[in-house]
């Protein structure tokens, strides 16, 4: 059996990640991966499944008010959940399959940790701001993770139209709706010069996602104390609100200035 180092596993980071995962998961999470393909035969399923039981210790741990346990578990469950990943593309043993019980898997996650958080405070106040605090959360989480693929399918159904050779996802950021023949024609500004050292770093340039909305709301909010649950919850979920409507104008600015002529058939069936 091969052995890795761990310039190997450096290589299996994705070139581009969100803040919070480059600066604050990837580090752990490359040296764990380490010892985890060297030494044992777990598998990405395996890995996942794991994540997710813990994801559902830490919703526990916040059910029974216990915050900061159910903060490092929470962290924990995340770490191994991009362990899986590393391992998948170290050893090439990624399956399709494993990609939808990595995504559900995340969303399931999110709504157990959003419920016991919500269940354990109301329980030890009875303040009904914490159950729609667990419903917010649960809610622009799956938002979040239903619009994200649907602006991606009417970007790829609009260049499809175009007959536009769709760019490298690892060079652009998928999120990022301007077309590549837009950004080479740009003089160079600030923006671009600022998106350019996000790359560098590997950070993408959308720096409030859903990583830093699930670290804010159960990470770092429940590390300092329930004073900052719902002030931080709501300053994460409005950013990342925010950000999602950002990426919406930017998708219609996109789909209107290269948008298929009306005399075309309709590409309505991409969303459905």
């Amino acid at each position: 059996m091969r052995t890795y180092s761990l310039d190997d596993v450096y290589e299996t980071r994705k070139r581009r990640d969100s803040w919070w995962t480059v600066y604050f998961v990837d580090p752990v999470a490359c040296r764990v991966t380490l010892p985890v393909a060297n030494h044992t035969q777990l598998t990405p399923n395996g890995l996942t499944v794991f994540s997710l039981v813990l994801g559902a210790v830490s919703a526990i741990s916040f059910a029974t008010n216990q915050l900061m346990a159910g903060a490092i578990v929470f962290y924990l469950s995340f770490m191994i959940d991009c362990v899986d990943g590393k391992i998948a593309r170290l050893k090439g043993t990624g399956t399709p399959f494993g990609l939808w019980l990595d995504y559900v898997g995340d969303r399931v996650r999110v709504v157990l940790c959003a419920g016991g958080l919500a269940y354990g405070q109301y329980a030890l106040t009875s303040d009904v701001r914490y159950i729609l605090l667990g419903a917010a959360v649960a809610v622009l989480d799956l938002f979040r993770y239903v619009n994200a693929p649907q602006m991606k399918r009417v970007r790829e159904a609009v260049r499809e139209e175009r007959g536009e050779r769709e760019p490298d996802e690892d060079l652009i950021d998928p999120l990022d709706r301007v077309s590549l023949v837009e950004r080479t024609r740009r003089p160079r500004s600030f923006s671009r010069r600022f998106n350019r050292f996000l790359a560098r770093h590997r950070v993408r340039s959308h720096l409030i996602s859903g990583i830093e909305f699930h670290a804010a709301v159960f990470v770092v909010a429940p590390l300092a104390g329930a004073w900052a649950l719902i002030p931080l919850a709501a300053l994460a979920g409005v950013l990342l609100l925010v950000n999602e409507i950002f990426l919406v104008y930017r998708m219609w600015r996109f789909t209107r200035r290269h948008g298929v002529p009306s005399s075309q058939e309709s590409r309505e069936h991409v969303l459905v």
